[in-house]
């Protein structure tokens, strides 16, 4: 892992040294890159990288293979926190998937380790430990899969795994079968996903930014981001003991070319993020072991370590300005802000939103209500003499505008592009995840360049029954089959809906003009074969899985083993035998 890291600073050290410093990071490793011969191999890495990003069985493989290795974590409130998060990022946050990214799929490991990772195809793997480090506090673990998301939706981890992989391995991701999984453990043993990160550390300040506003829009409080890098800080340096957790600086002062940029410095720009979402009045200071809370420069709260843990000031702190950040941000004037007589004779202000509760309980606890009205009230009457939410609100108005573009770009994709949006939302159907199936079909159905409807139809179908929404399938696959009667596959889909609507007749009849349309298709044969061995006619069933097996050019992984041992015993005893060897090959 280290020999790997001193290479990457040799290649950074060509880059800083030949490149210009107008160049950006990315320019500058393409010229180095150029010079050291390994560009050709990065290309042709990255397209193989791309195209495993958009392999719906690439994920799957990678996750199942996390749950594998790594298990899954045995605290089911671990579990439930995650879920809440990232359904809340994905759902509310912003931002936009390209026409060739996936929708993000998330597993809570039950390693110890202080790490989450996002894959090449929008897999993000979360170690319990994170959760631990974090004490399950939703705001911090906000902004580290917000900061995974953003990997993924820049990809990030693509075409910095193919920086790596160029500079160490050739292009070796060609030709890999990701039917049978990647063992991403072992390709991380020989190009550590971190140090594949840091290529360019640019990408995790990237990361962060992009995290920040996914967060934010998300509804988490805009101090999140700064408090998770504090709370990171301090558990590297004073609680974890293994210096391959995750990579820390010998002088965290530096700013190195580490796994990740150092946590100060990412905690100071997130704290700006913050002061800039405010519209700039909202400020943190730190001295010593306090952290002091500005409006406009005037001071209306000191946060003071009260417990063993350091970071229980810079929390409170972050959070507290969060909240007025989060009330800057949102109203325009004073009156928004709502203050009024509270309990106890105390000022109260603002809603019972949840990312209001820090800043109200502290306002409340040391009857700062006054003290933060008056700062309020001057920080609106400052910001009208000097135009100063227009600059701030500019920001943001930028980022929707890129957002926007790769909108655009993703609707406008090529047909190859739309076309596979459709294919990705069948597979998804296959492994029975059908929400997934219908988020990538409606990006499909709203591409521009998509050549068929129909078949999109009767895809959104089978996927509505797989979540249950049996009569809504039901519409959309007779009206894929209205539409174009002669796509076998619109009759597959019918005929599976009818199955899961227990309507076991009318799917056979389905399969059967199917079969009519074309009748060397495996997965008729396959689909018939299952539904006879449902209603218990085993005879049906092994005759229609032998025309599947002819049809699939005796493909033996295509067979149930109960009928695969009387169709071909050969193929069978050597299916066994290959995965038992696989079973045990994944222990060791």
């Amino acid at each position: 892992m280290k020999i790997f890291s001193k290479i990457i600073s040799v290649i950074v050290a060509i880059l800083i040294f030949f490149t210009p410093a107008k160049i950006q990071a990315s320019d500058g490793w393409t010229v180095a890159a150029e010079s050291l011969g390994v560009l050709a191999a990065y290309k042709s890495a990255l397209v193989s990288m791309l195209r495993l990003g958009n392999n719906v069985d690439a994920q799957m493989a990678a996750m199942r293979q996390d749950a594998k290795l790594n298990g899954t974590d045995k605290n089911r409130r671990d579990i439930e926190i995650v879920d809440n998060v990232m359904t809340r990022l994905i759902n509310s946050g912003g931002y936009e998937l390209r026409a060739n990214s996936l929708p993000f799929v998330w597993h809570v490991n039950d390693e110890e380790k202080f790490n989450a990772a996002c894959y090449p195809m929008n897999y993000i793997t979360i170690n319990r430990g994170l959760v631990k480090v974090f004490k399950g506090d939703e705001n911090q673990l906000a902004a580290v899969l917000a900061h995974e998301m953003t990997h993924g939706t820049e990809q990030h981890s693509a075409k910095n795994y193919a920086k790596a992989i160029a500079q160490q391995l050739g292009a070796m991701m060609v030709g890999i079968n990701v039917e049978r999984g990647i063992d991403w453990n072992k390709l991380g043993g020989m190009v550590n996903y971190s140090i594949a990160k840091s290529i360019t550390v640019p990408t995790e300040y990237e990361a962060d930014a992009g995290g920040f506003y996914i967060m934010t829009d998300a509804g988490f409080n805009p101090g999140g981001g700064a408090a998770a890098m504090a709370r990171m800080g301090y558990y590297l340096r004073y609680e974890t003991r293994d210096f391959l957790e995750f990579d820390a600086h010998d002088k965290p002062s530096e700013e190195t070319f580490s796994d990740h940029p150092d946590t100060d410095l990412r905690e100071k720009k997130l704290a700006e993020m913050m002061t800039d979402y405010s519209c700039g009045h909202v400020e943190v200071k730190k001295f010593d072991r306090q952290y002091k809370v500005y409006v406009d420069g005037r001071e209306v709260f000191t946060a003071t370590n009260n417990s063993a843990d350091y970071n229980n000031a810079a929390e409170r702190a972050y959070y507290f300005a969060g909240g007025l950040a989060k009330g800057f941000h949102e109203y325009d004037s004073v009156e928004g802000w709502n203050f009024r007589p509270g309990a106890a004779g105390h000022t109260d202000f603002l809603t019972g939103d949840k990312v209001y509760r820090q800043v109200r309980e502290t306002a409340f606890m040391f009857n700062l209500g006054e003290k933060i009205r008056f700062a309020v009230e001057t920080a609106y009457q400052n910001e009208y003499r000097q135009n100063s939410r227009r600059k701030f609100k500019n920001i943001e108005i930028a980022r929707r505008q890129y957002l926007e573009r790769i909108k655009f770009e993703s609707l406008n994709a090529d047909g190859s592009l739309a076309e596979k949006l459709r294919i990705n939302a069948d597979v998804y159907n296959d492994y029975g995840k059908g929400e997934l199936a219908l988020k990538e079909i409606e990006r499909a159905m709203a591409a521009t360049n998509q050549d068929n409807i129909p078949e999109c139809l009767a895809i959104r179908g089978r996927a509505k029954a797989i979540c249950g929404d049996y009569d809504g399938a039901l519409a959309d696959v007779n009206s894929a089959v209205e539409k174009d009667p002669a796509n076998l596959f619109n009759f597959l889909n019918r005929a599976d809906v009818r199955r899961m609507r227990g309507e076991q007749e009318l799917a056979l009849a389905d399969i059967d003009r199917a079969l009519q349309i074309d009748d060397k298709v495996a997965v008729s044969y396959k689909l018939r074969g299952e539904i006879y061995d449902e209603i218990g006619d085993k005879v049906k069933a092994e005759e229609s899985y032998r025309a599947c097996y002819l049809a699939a050019k005796k493909n033996p992984e295509s067979i149930p083993e109960e009928y695969l041992k009387k169709i071909d015993p050969k193929a069978a005893e050597k299916l066994r035998k290959q995965k038992e060897l696989e079973k045990k090959s994944g222990e060791n």
